[in-house]
């Protein structure tokens, strides 16, 4: 067992930044989320790594950016995540709506809220019941997405639902009273809400013309039969035989969570009044469900050193906290092994991941990602380090809680890839 940082293979790499890159490309455009692989780190993997037509797989697949990527270069692509308004943002964003079709329900739709605007239109409004509805949204911005969800509902084609139910989820969260640029639930101040008075109409309008380019845009450079598929299976536990067998993936390209979501990027949070105002029953469950959710409440060893010191440091500072980063590891673990068996002999994986710092000590993510999947009879080909211009993440955070006192989180990405022997 190798007792040391394994620096050989592991550099720096401009070429890797994006620093001037549209990440919003085609359906890339369709939802914000946090911290996101950038299509341009997806598709240079994928041609570097996969030049002829196989299968890539995504463990947590997010919003789909590696599905879209391998579909467009012809490659059939599965995906999972445990989160329903990630699920549904990747299955859009990946199926070609015929832009014809599209058009003639949004002309549809702009029809029916200047109606609503002009006319009033009478509905008999069924304002959704979920904790803390008024806390997050003015009475006039709830009976604007109401008659927005009204709407969405009766749209008889289920492709052309979804799409608008991912505009309608952006339009709820920009109509809502939490912080701009936050992926946590935070209330804007009072001041803030009196002068706040969202058209919702138009701003669901507006997504909904973005999102239209957009598919414009894909499919103009989809021009194959490549399908992508997406389950909500956790890795952690396992990986169904009925969707992927043992040994049968090309690629994994994926950005896993950099730890658990209560710390770091907090996914449910992010996700939650989306998720409630469609009715995603599991709404509340996705934080808990990732990993790390579950908190363990024994110190166990890795028999990793870098691993196992810094856990050593971390406790010596906080004996509580350092169980949290226990249980992410223990889960991530758990799914890397899960996750190696799908994998064929000389198949590629690659994780892009951040060396996330808790209480002051940073931890070496990039290498324990290459050590446990090393166990799991993969070699390390290379560790390549780029800059985080664009990703939607904290990069700081407050390891001691206390307002005003702040710590680097992470400012630089590794993309580390291996190849199963």
């Amino acid at each position: 067992m190798q007792h040391a940082l394994k620096s050989s293979k592991r550099y720096r790499d401009k070429s890797w930044d994006f620093q001037k890159a549209d990440t919003k490309q085609y359906t890339h455009c369709f939802h914000s989320y946090p911290a996101m692989m950038i299509p341009q780190v997806a598709g240079r993997i994928i041609d570097e790594f996969c030049k002829s037509k196989g299968l890539l797989f995504d463990p947590y697949c997010g919003t789909g950016t590696s599905l879209v990527e391998a579909n467009i270069r012809g490659i059939d692509a599965i995906g999972t995540d445990i989160n329903p308004l990630a699920r549904l943002i990747a299955k859009v964003k990946t199926t070609i709506i015929p832009l014809k079709l599209l058009d003639s329900y949004l002309i549809d739709f702009n029809d029916f809220i200047f109606a609503s605007r002009f006319n009033g239109i009478k509905l008999d409004f069924k304002i959704p019941h979920f904790e803390n509805i008024n806390y997050w949204f003015k009475k006039d911005t709830q009976r604007m997405l109401v008659i927005i969800k009204e709407y969405i509902e009766k749209i008889d084609d289920k492709d052309i639902q979804d799409f608008f139910k991912i505009a309608f989820s952006e339009t709820i969260r920009e109509s809502s009273l939490t912080r701009n640029g936050e992926f946590k639930l935070y209330r804007i101040s009072e001041k803030q809400i009196e002068k706040f008075n969202p058209d919702v109409f138009s701003i669901m309008v507006r997504k909904l013309i973005r999102n239209r380019n957009g598919m414009a845009e894909y499919i103009s450079l989809k021009n194959n039969d490549a399908k992508s598929h997406i389950y909500d299976f956790n890795t952690v536990y396992g990986i169904p035989k009925n969707v992927l067998l043992p040994e049968s993936v090309d690629i994994v390209i994926t950005s896993p969570p950099y730890g658990d979501s209560r710390t770091t990027v907090a996914y449910g949070q992010f996700s939650r009044l989306s998720n409630q105002w469609l009715g995603f029953e599991e709404y509340n469950e996705v934080d808990k469900r990732s990993m790390g959710g579950v908190k363990k409440g024994e110190f166990i060893r890795f028999d990793y050193v870098p691993l196992d010191k810094t856990l050593q440091k971390i406790a010596a500072k906080d004996d509580k906290r350092v169980y949290d980063v226990i249980s992410f590891y223990t889960d991530y673990e758990r799914s890397i092994a899960n996750i190696s068996r799908v994998v064929k002999e000389g198949g590629i994986v690659a994780y892009v991941v951040g060396n996330r710092r808790v209480k002051g000590i940073e931890i070496p993510n990039d290498e324990i990602t290459r050590e446990f999947f090393e166990r799991n009879g993969f070699i390390h080909i290379k560790t390549i380090v780029r800059e985080i211009p664009n990703k939607r993440m904290p990069k700081k955070n407050s390891p001691t809680n206390i307002v005003g006192i702040t710590d680097t989180t992470m400012n630089c990405e590794y993309i580390v890839v291996l190849r199963k022997m």
